[in-house]
């Protein structure tokens, strides 16, 4: 019986694109070759999600900032 692998689209994705620039190469000279190319396809697309817009705030998400001009130290405000 095969197991059921677990994927979303970024990982379907950033497969695709190994694929895609393993076959313009073809042949790789050694297993370091392989390492780095995938070490640069990773490097790019953690570029791209680090720059790229936020789909969830998450200081909006959870709705608190913390006060600093608060009497209490701890104390917490909403953000507006």
């Amino acid at each position: 019986r095969r197991k059921r692998l677990r994927t979303n689209n970024t990982i379907e994705r950033v497969n695709q694109e190994i694929r895609r620039r393993d076959r313009v190469i073809r042949i790789f000279p050694n297993d370091l070759s392989v390492l780095r190319l995938m070490g640069a396809l990773l490097i790019e697309q953690n570029e791209k999600w680090a720059a790229g817009p936020r789909y969830l705030n998450m200081t909006v998400y959870h709705g608190i900032e913390k006060d600093d001009n608060s009497e209490e130290a701890g104390m917490l405000k909403l953000v507006k």
